[in-house]
């Protein structure tokens, strides 16, 4: 069976990657702080993380990698900066640079840039040594676009940055890295937020449908042609047949859509 590490997995996109690839018939290995308490299948290892301290990252890895032959593919979905968006009452996230708190760029930039840099160094010798394997970084259209705060722009924009570096490093060895971008993804924090009558969920998608677009990814002949680009999961599904859990395809967002 192919082997699937997916980063902050406990909840939201991280967690519905996991679920997918394992349906897809990956051995998965789920990392995250609260991982053991995560609604996940019982199939799925659980290795406890907080990619915030990198000596955890490397043991997790070494523990994946002591159970099993190669990583197949690697998912980086850790990412801290949806937290802590009210503070005191006040929303916060969307202050300008100046009046941000300090620990929004540690949840960013250390938990979400830093944590898919160390990660995919973990990941990639051995892949480098067989010659395969995939990364892929969750970014999103803020790289492009003002989205909220300029935080949250400048580390979607370095993760879109370090996709394509990585790919130039690792096309010799026949492994490929890429950006993708999800749509309105109907994790818990947004099916709340519809709930209460802020979000319309007519387009979007279920976390599993990024990890079912990841499968094919990582299936397709051509793969390395989009090594180092930013991909919409949208269009990928698009573009290679692939469907939601409910069976329908999410329109594909422009960035005029954002």
């Amino acid at each position: 069976m192919p082997l699937a590490l997916v980063t902050g997995a406990s909840r939201g996109v991280g967690r519905g990657v996991a679920i997918a690839l394992a349906d897809h018939g990956y051995t998965v290995y789920a990392t995250g702080r609260s991982i053991q308490s995560a609604n996940l299948p019982d199939s799925i290892r659980r290795l406890t993380c907080d990619h915030a301290d990198d000596q955890q990252t490397a043991a997790a890895f070494k523990k994946a990698l002591e159970e099993n032959a190669a990583l197949d593919v690697l998912v980086n979905s850790a990412w801290g900066g949806y937290e802590r968006m009210v503070e005191n009452g006040a929303f916060t996230w969307g202050l300008p640079f100046w009046q941000q708190p300090l620990h929004r760029w540690q949840s960013m930039i250390d938990a979400g840039v830093r944590a898919a840099f160390v990660a995919s160094a973990c990941a990639a010798p051995q892949m480098v040594a067989k010659r395969s394997g995939l990364i892929v970084n969750i970014s999103f259209w803020s790289a492009q676009k003002y989205v909220g705060n300029s935080i949250y722009g400048i580390a979607k924009a370095a993760t879109d940055k370090l996709s394509e570096d990585m790919a130039h490093e690792l096309r010799p060895h026949n492994v490929a890295a890429l950006s993708l971008y999800p749509g309105l993804v109907r994790t818990e924090s947004v099916l709340a937020a519809a709930e209460a009558g802020w979000l319309n969920l007519a387009n979007s998608e279920s976390p599993e449908f990024i990890g079912r677009v990841v499968a094919a990814l990582a299936a397709e002949p051509t793969l390395m042609d989009r090594s180092g680009k930013v991909q919409v999961a949208a269009q990928v599904a698009k573009d290679l047949g692939v469907t939601d859990i409910d069976g329908k395809q999410p329109i594909p967002l422009e960035l005029k859509d954002i």
